[in-house]
């Protein structure tokens, strides 16, 4: 088949192939068509490939010609793509079907003129990425960190005992509440009550955000009063709630003396409390190292897409989105018609959530697109050797048996997983010696690991 095309570039990293077909191979393709109809076909009246052709086309013109004329253009649009002439930054993505704009009509006395439309990988080039400048936040574990996580310890080892019957709810104080959202006549509202909800009152870890209202009250008390929410609050905003709380039960937590025995009863390989201090320590250290880190490459790249704007096809962000919506359902260990039941079947729902997600879903993909154009640029790549190393070093790191490990990186998709992790270290370590670090502001520890999960 003799094919004449043109490229043109289209915004968002699509292009249109514009194809032209000579009409003597738009003719042989439907005369070839024609002639296994006519050897294959049964009409009434005729024996099996005994139909003469003008009874064929008048019968079934139209549709032979609406046929012929599709794998007239599959058959074209599969030579282009297959021919390995055809430059590989002109190839559709894998997940963009080349679509035909304007479908013709077939005239056997003209060529066939067509075009599809797909999207292709983005062009990037990365021309600045050295001698940038990146802050790095400021931080050190302190004493008031330490103390916090020890706090957090006793928290979990406290021992949970029943107030007397004469005290008060406290904030602090391990409750369970019966509650009812009332009407104005005071009657309660059809799903709007709750029993036996236990909480620890101060943590605001209610909907309706009872825990001023509920201080104060002693065990078998019922309350009722009125809160007018704030316009920022999440789900009640600017509404007024009647409520009803009968306080069932009050606890109160005793907790743990900071001394040796609280540190032996966490671990038996801590003697003295200084000995779980220093361990908390470690591990707060080696936590605030991989964060810093993590946002030390983060900065880069930030800094890099700044200077390299990517046209993300919408085909990429599609499949991203897809991603992202799959892997939600899983976190909430169902399915994606699971999770859209959840929504309540809403799609006005699931698309604003989809809507809210783009920006960040543009951000990964650019910054992935630059990862992999400078990987490729710098000609990056990871040796047998390296990955030995880096199996050996996940093993004992994990604690895992090393050949356990190394069975489980024998399988050839984890290879190549632990690969490009490999590349991409070297690469942000080219990029950690090449560019600016500065120190930022001073941070606290708990401020970074609030900002940055």
């Amino acid at each position: 088949m003799t094919v004449t095309k043109e490229i043109s570039r289209q915004e968002k990293s699509s292009v249109k192939l514009s194809i032209t077909i000579g009409k003597d191979d738009v003719r042989s393709e439907y005369d070839e068509l024609i002639s296994t109809y006519t050897k294959t076909i049964q009409l009434p009246g005729f024996r099996k490939g005994k139909v003469p052709k003008d009874v064929l086309l008048r019968k079934f013109g139209d549709s032979l010609k609406d046929e012929a004329m599709g794998k007239i253009i599959e058959k074209a649009v599969s030579e282009i793509f297959e021919d390995e002439a055809f430059p590989r930054e002109d190839r559709p993505l894998p997940y963009s079907t080349p679509r035909v704009q304007d479908e013709p009509k077939l005239d056997m006395e003209k060529d066939l003129q067509f075009s599809v439309v797909y999207d292709v990988l983005p062009s990037v080039k990365v021309e600045k990425w050295e001698g940038l400048e990146i802050e790095i936040p400021d931080v050190s574990i302190t004493e008031e960190d330490i103390s916090r996580e020890l706090e957090t310890i006793r928290d979990r080892n406290s021992v949970v005992l029943d107030k007397n019957e004469s005290e008060k709810a406290a904030s602090g104080d391990v409750i369970t509440v019966d509650y009812w959202e009332l009407d104005d006549a005071g009657e309660p509202l059809p799903h709007g009550d709750r029993k036996d909800f236990s909480y620890t009152l101060g943590t605001g870890y209610n909907a309706y955000k009872f825990d001023d209202e509920i201080t104060g009250m002693k065990k078998g008390e019922t309350k009722e009063f009125t809160k007018t929410y704030p316009d920022d609050d999440n789900e009640f905003a600017g509404k007024t709630k009647k409520l009803r709380v009968t306080l069932t039960a009050l606890k109160e937590k005793k907790l743990p003396e900071l001394d040796d025995d609280l540190a032996q009863d966490v671990d038996e390989k801590f003697k003295t409390l200084d000995d779980l201090k220093n361990n908390i320590k470690e591990k707060l250290n080696k936590d605030l190292e991989r964060r810093l880190h993590d946002i030390r490459n983060n900065r880069i790249l930030e800094k890099i897409m700044e200077n390299t704007p990517v046209d993300i096809p919408e085909s990429m962000l599609r499949i991203e989105l897809d991603a992202r919506w799959r892997n939600l359902a899983r976190q909430l260990n169902t399915d994606t018609d699971g999770l859209f039941k959840m929504m309540g079947n809403s799609e006005e729902r699931a698309n604003t959530m989809i809507e809210a997600w783009k920006p960040a879903a543009e951000k990964a993909l650019h910054s992935r697109l630059i990862v992999e154009t400078l990987l490729e640029d710098l000609k990056l790549e990871a040796s047998g050797e390296e990955i030995e190393k880096e199996i050996e070093k996940i093993a004992e790191e994990s604690g895992a048996e090393q050949e356990k490990v190394k069975k489980y990186y024998e399988e050839e998709r984890a290879k190549e997983y632990l690969a490009e992790e490999i590349k991409e270290n070297k690469l942000f370590d080219i990029l950690k010696q090449k560019n600016i670090l500065k120190a930022g502001k001073k941070e606290k520890y708990i401020d970074l690991t609030a900002n940055n999960g």
